[in-house]
């Protein structure tokens, strides 16, 4: 059995229901906080579902739902999870916009998936704050709610107590990036491991990767260099020295590496160092100046620049949101 330490005081995750309600959305808070977990003892999250109106509450797919309880549950939450919308043009009731207010007010967090920041922008929720939503809504929430800064090419935004994710997809990123806030990355990790899913994509990183698979043969002939480059991203690397070590010209090297990667070397070498920062920061206290250090960005100043562009976020406050493990 798991031993958790658990970061939230309030457990109680509740996920809204309502008539046309996104399936595959709400599936996953189900899948994350709903489904038992023994190995992790009793310290994890209770889930119950709300209806957020009478009557008859069909999923897509042709689901029909038998619910938990109404909106005055969400009075308990803890946590609250908006699975989507059922279309960004709906009108979101009144009696849903005050209850995520009071919800606010006291404290809960709230979390929407996809389409679901419509319902928080409807709240004025987002007034102020950073948000985002699926690529194909982003001008429809800015053009609505000028009110709301929305950055249209990222996965998720924590703005603290309001959460955002992109497309369906991050929203899978965004409750396990909620899971490392509360219990720290080894067991949201242990969640992922379960999902099949990859434990953690940075909330920064875009939601449309144009490019194609790297060929097995490009990715086998790449393979050292990666090794190489991960084991010592203390150490400036040139274009020259990269093509170098794998025997090539740098004209070639750069095309090659593209067409193998879908990004730049730069581009490569700047998200394995930020990665290399987010684990020194979950797991050591290494002061800010030693992990710009080890990590390759030769000054606090330069790795606060490029965390904040990359992750909006601050690196001492990144490190306050999880438990860093003992040593």
């Amino acid at each position: 059995m798991t031993k958790t330490s658990r970061n939230v005081e309030n457990s109680l995750v509740v996920a809204l229901a309502y008539d046309g309600l996104c399936t595959f959305e709400f599936s996953i808070a189900v899948e994350i906080f709903g489904l038992p977990r023994p190995e992790m003892g009793d310290n994890w999250y209770r889930f119950l579902v709300a209806a957020i109106e009478d009557g008859p509450i069909r999923a897509t797919g042709g689901i029909r739902m038998v619910v938990d309880g109404e909106l005055s549950l969400l009075e308990q939450a803890g946590t609250i999870i908006v699975p989507g919308w059922r279309h960004i043009d709906a009108p979101v009731p009144k009696t849903l916009c005050s209850a995520l207010q009071a919800a606010h007010q006291r404290g809960a967090r709230i979390l929407s998936i996809c389409s679901g920041v419509f319902v928080l922008a409807a709240a004025g929720l987002l007034q102020g704050k950073q948000s985002t939503t699926h690529w194909r809504y982003t001008a429809a929430l800015a053009e609505r709610y000028p009110e709301t800064k929305v950055i249209p090419d990222v996965l998720y935004i924590d703005n603290g107590n309001i959460l955002t994710s992109a497309g369906s997809a991050a929203g899978i990123d965004l409750c396990l990036y909620l899971v490392r806030r509360d219990f720290g990355a080894t067991i949201a990790n242990q969640v992922a491991r379960r999902l099949v899913t990859p434990p953690h994509r940075q909330g920064g990183q875009t939601q449309i990767i144009e490019c194609a698979l790297p060929t097995e043969y490009e990715s086998e002939r790449f393979a050292p260099l990666f090794d190489y480059l991960h084991n010592h991203l203390e150490q400036p690397h040139t274009l020259g020295s990269m093509a170098s070590h794998v025997g090539m010209s740098e004209r070639t090297f750069l095309r090659r590496f593209e067409a193998a990667t879908g990004t730049t070397p730069a581009r490569w070498l700047l998200q394995s160092r930020l990665q290399k920062c987010i684990d020194f920061l979950e797991n050591s206290h290494f002061s800010i100046d030693i992990i710009a250090e080890k990590t390759g960005f030769s000054s606090a100043a330069n790795l606060r620049h490029h965390f904040r562009k990359n992750l909006l976020n601050a690196p001492q406050k990144y490190r306050k949101s999880f438990t860093l493990k003992k040593h």
